[in-house]
């Protein structure tokens, strides 16, 4: 499976991200550009513990994180269309070009990836495996999002 730890991947992510236009619609949901790469640099710097973020598990991820996470990482199959965006909506307007720039940053910094008190907040800790399975799977679904 696909992890944002190769590097291989992590060049194939950002050839993707450059390929995206700031006109680029949406096949599901509602976010533009800006939005959809506001929201996964924001998810990632929370991954990857940048600003120094709290991380808790949630209550029903307590009951149902694991089962959840076992699901969306045991195989290369991608995430589901209009599966929900958790705590970081990202609503409003930006500059598209300098928001691809500052999530390619982000996806770059997964070659030195450490961050031991990392705990999803549905999924609960995860391995290191799991958590480059399922960054490179949210990254993937929302460029297949916008087609790319």
């Amino acid at each position: 499976m696909k992890s944002v730890f190769d590097k291989a991947v992590r060049e194939e992510l950002i050839n993707r991200i450059h390929s995206l236009s700031p006109n680029s619609q949406p096949g599901w949901g509602k976010m533009s550009v800006y939005e959809m790469a506001k929201h996964c640099t924001t998810w990632d710097e929370w991954v990857q513990g940048t600003h120094s973020p709290v991380y808790k598990q949630e209550f029903l991820g307590k009951i149902f994180g694991k089962m959840a996470l076992k699901s969306n990482t045991k195989d290369a199959r991608p995430l589901q269309k209009n599966m929900p965006a958790g705590k970081l909506k990202v609503m409003g307007s930006g500059d598209a070009a300098q928001q691809k720039q500052q999530w390619i940053t982000r996806v770059e910094g997964y070659a030195n990836y450490s961050n031991p008190a990392f705990i999803h907040d549905f999924f609960g800790k995860m391995t290191q495996e799991q958590i480059g399975v399922f960054a490179y799977k949210h990254a993937d679904h929302h460029l297949r999002q916008f087609g790319v």
